[in-house]
């Protein structure tokens, strides 16, 4: 009964430990998840700029007489 106990305690602490390790994990891919987010919305405000400066300059280029 001791030997069944003490193996239960085993699995129960190591059963813990992975649950703390995985939590700790997910806390940081969830953190790193929002960085990637913020730099994906920073980079796509970028593209809109560029994209309406683009825009800007192609309508002051003089049109074509071919």
């Amino acid at each position: 009964m001791d030997a069944e106990l003490t193996g239960l305690e085993q699995k129960l602490a190591a059963l813990l430990a992975e649950y703390n390790r995985l939590r700790a994990e997910k806390e940081s891919l969830t953190r790193e998840l929002g960085r990637a987010q913020e730099h994906n919305r920073s980079l796509a405000a970028r593209i809109a700029a560029a994209t309406s400066r683009l825009d800007s300059l192609l309508q002051q280029l003089p049109e074509s007489t071919s």
